[in-house]
């Protein structure tokens, strides 16, 4: 590689960081990736990574023992979002170029095609059924009815439009997810109003649940434990804002409704045969799969690993509690990414960031918050106690399945 230009490698480099940072690779597996293609590349590299920025500087590997960069690149960034197919396109790319099968010009080139690929007709629509049926399945889960089922459905249709939207407009986007809880809860009050009693509070969380930044949070946390105390810290704060965001539309919207006599009635718990949770769940997670974009290839194993993390979650928590359900499926799919990376050669992430999906606490945050808004501070200081405590069980079971299968890949 000496025979390469100095900065042709670097281009390379540099928009490898830029392409894995926007499809959602968290901090410390950024940072260890771009460190080892660097030096496969004979390159000394330093990498800072936050959720919106990446600060590289590089030098001859030869030379990095003189302490002095002789290139350094800051990257102003917008967080990034999970996306498992172009996410497999760049580790494929990346691989290909270090092994020497693919020319680095060549390999940049096609990293930055990656990048300005746009989503197929046919992708939309996928991505909008998704937003339809996700909260019908979680609302299953939640035993809401089939009336709540249906609204939640209803919902998710109504979200993913302004999702869809909110891409073309940027003052749309800044509001987003505040505009999402405003209409959720507006038309789930509604129905519950003038058409047919259901569990508001719970149909409005499964109607947000693509939203809610429950994988941000886990994320967040896992930076810190790893000491990526920039990147966890900004990463917490952003996951914040989000729940504030989809808490104070929540808010709003309920005191609307009141404003103008719109109060649902208290609904009972709902029954609703046993057998529609283990169709939602199924269901559910091909709404993810599509959600998070994986490849079509991998949609059995996308599939099972949300199950299998389901499952975990539901037999600890009946038979111990519900922070070692969370723990064991994260330990489970932990261990099965990086079983599945050795194998197949393919980011782990492909097992680990859908099947966590259902355990992950982000509705807890937003009652949390949607609590304090209601000034129950004592309820929502409950919640909060919850929330930090399966998100450490979800983070520990995350480490430990890297401590009992270790991962050969970065990704």
């Amino acid at each position: 590689m000496t025979t390469v230009p100095l900065t042709t490698r670097v281009e390379f480099v540099v928009e490898l960081a830029r392409r894995l940072h926007e499809y959602g690779t968290a901090a410390p597996r950024l940072e260890a990736a771009i460190t080892l293609v660097g030096q496969r590349l004979e390159l000394s590299c330093d990498i800072l990574s936050t959720p919106t920025s990446i600060i590289m500087s590089f030098s001859q590997l030869d030379s990095a023992a003189s302490g002095v960069a002789e290139l350094t690149q800051v990257l102003r960034l917008s967080p990034g979002e999970v996306n498992l197919k172009s996410l497999c396109l760049v580790d494929e790319i990346a691989d290909q170029v270090i092994s020497g099968e693919l020319d680095i010009v060549d390999g940049r080139r096609r990293l930055r095609e990656v990048g300005v690929a746009q989503p197929s007709l046919t992708s939309k629509i996928l991505t909008l059924a998704a937003y339809a049926v996700a909260p019908a399945c979680v609302a299953a889960i939640l035993l809401t009815g089939w009336a709540g089922i249906a609204t939640a459905s209803v919902i998710g249709f109504v979200t993913g439009i302004t999702a869809l939207s909110a891409r073309k407009r940027s003052n749309i986007a800044a509001a987003f997810e505040a505009i999402s809880a405003l209409l959720a809860t507006i038309i789930a009050t509604v129905v519950a109003v003038y058409l047919v009693p259901i569990p508001v509070r719970s149909v409005v969380v499964a109607s947000l649940i693509i939203l809610l930044p429950g994988m941000s949070l886990t994320a967040a946390v896992r930076e810190l434990s790893s000491q990526d105390l920039v990147s966890g810290t900004a990463r917490m704060a952003g996951a914040m804002a989000v729940l504030l965001k989809l808490a104070f539309g929540a808010v709003a919207a309920t005191q609307v409704c009141a404003l103008f006599g719109l109060v649902p009635p208290t609904v009972p718990i709902m029954t609703i045969p046993a057998w529609i949770e283990w169709v939602a769940v199924p269901l559910s997670a091909v709404t993810f799969a599509i959600t998070f974009r994986s490849p079509l290839r991998f949609f059995p194993i996308v599939i099972a690993s949300v199950i299998a993390g389901y499952i975990c979650t539901r037999v600890g928590g009946a038979y111990v509690s519900a922070a070692f359900g969370v723990f064991s499926g994260g330990l489970l799919l932990g261990a099965a990414s990086n079983v599945f990376a050795r194998v197949f050669k393919r980011p782990g992430a492909l097992i680990r960031e859908p099947g966590i999906i259902l355990l992950v606490p982000g509705s807890i945050g937003f009652r949390t918050l949607s609590f304090v808004f209601e000034r129950d501070v004592m309820l929502g200081l409950d919640t909060g106690i919850t929330l930090v405590t399966l998100l450490v069980a979800l983070v520990a079971g995350l480490l430990f399945g890297d401590l009992l299968v270790p991962p050969r890949r970065k990704l």
